[in-house]
């Protein structure tokens, strides 16, 4: 269920709250304050364990100098041999040059003049060239060979989901089973480039990578916006990267109450309490800082979780315990007064919430901030 839709019944119950405290302060839901909230301390304390150990075995895949289907040989990234793969033999005679072409068979070996049953998989090129020249010589008085691979067939990597490459019938890139055929060294988002990009219902915040029976969760925006190397992975031989569809509506959190601009936020640009004020233009001069709500939805469809937050604290002193995680479809609520504001913005802004719970996919297209890699499946 989409953030907007879990939004209807949350906003019924604050009505109801917000009625019955509509006479006198002593009523008011003034929230849980979030340093009592024991599940966002063991949630903030697992987040940050997994973060640390998820992004040093990232960096670890990102900067990796081989792996199955490459290695580095004098500082340049060499292809890996492996069956199937076509060579391309040039022995040399004088000014004479004779070209032969040789198929690894799929025991990884191949035979060339002289030798028979040459092992080369997992070899480089180079390596394959140091390692015919030196057997020719046992035959021929200094060899000159030279080895190349023509033909790339023994490494793949799988792309799923929103692949602009698997949505579009006039690709000039012929992905029908979303196999991509590995040439060298390749990262992810080269990968995803091959593939003509992704679609415009991508959700690059999600994208997972499957390495191995492992499974990772990447941000590409954070590679292509930000810039973040050690989340763009080098692609290895069996990976498979799912780009998933976007939730309906998009991943949104609401800011609302006496902010610049009341609204929807893309939960990627707020992620936090502060990100979010931010995005609306922070609190105005009337609204109750200390007093800011974030109201969360209960999964069960129970009653939603009201937390407190003293935002005052958070800008003026520096309180980080203040700037809690967002999650989708989370309210954050500066009020004006404690009494009775609630009723008084749900009733202004009826329209709005119509709006948002009814027709979500119109706002899909800002949640992009660059068109290039995006595929528009509306048009033809």
């Amino acid at each position: 269920m989409s953030g907007a839709a879990r939004l209807a019944p949350l906003l019924l119950w604050l009505l109801a709250a917000a009625l019955l405290g509509g006479c006198g302060a002593t009523t008011a839901a003034t929230g849980v304050p979030v340093a009592e909230v024991e599940s966002l301390r063991v949630e903030r304390r697992a987040r940050a364990e997994r973060s640390l150990a998820e992004r040093e075995e990232l960096e670890r895949m990102s900067f990796a100098t081989e792996n199955s289907v490459f290695k580095t040989v004098d500082g340049l990234p060499e292809y890996r041999v492996g069956p199937l793969d076509v060579l391309a033999i040039s022995a040399r005679f004088g000014e004479e040059v004779r070209a032969s072409e040789v198929v690894v068979n799929n025991r990884g070996l191949i035979s060339y003049s002289f030798v028979d049953d040459l092992p080369v998989a997992g070899l480089t090129a180079t390596e394959i060239d140091d390692l015919l020249t030196h057997r020719l010589e046992e035959y021929l008085r200094n060899p000159r060979i030279d080895v190349l691979v023509t033909e790339h067939r023994s490494k793949r990597a799988s792309l799923l989901g929103e692949v602009a490459s698997l949505r579009q019938t006039n690709s000039n890139v012929a992905l029908p089973s979303g196999k991509v055929t590995l040439t060298g060294r390749t990262t992810l988002v080269e990968l995803i480039s091959r593939a003509s990009g992704y679609t415009q219902n991508a959700d690059l915040r999600n994208v997972r990578l499957i390495r191995r029976g492992r499974s990772y969760d990447i941000n590409v925006f954070d590679i292509i916006e930000q810039g973040k190397d050690w989340l763009n992975v080098v692609i290895d031989d069996g990976d498979v990267v799912d780009i998933p569809e976007l939730p309906e509506g998009g991943r949104k959190v609401f800011v609302m109450g006496e902010v610049v601009v009341q609204g929807m936020y893309d939960v990627k640009k707020a992620d936090t309490l502060l990100a979010a004020l931010a995005a609306a233009g922070m609190p105005t001069r009337t609204g109750r800082e200390e007093s800011t709500l974030v109201v969360r939805a209960d999964a069960a469809g129970g009653a939603p979780l009201v937390m407190s937050v003293d935002v005052s604290r958070l800008l003026k002193h520096g309180d980080l315990s203040q700037n809690i995680a967002l999650r989708e479809g989370d309210l954050v609520y500066v009020p004006r007064e404690i009494v009775g504001d609630i009723n008084e913005w749900i009733v202004n802004h009826t329209p709005l919430l119509d709006f948002v719970i009814e027709y979500p996919r119109s706002m899909q297209d800002a949640y992009f901030y660059r068109d290039y890699l995006k595929l528009d499946t509306r048009k033809p």
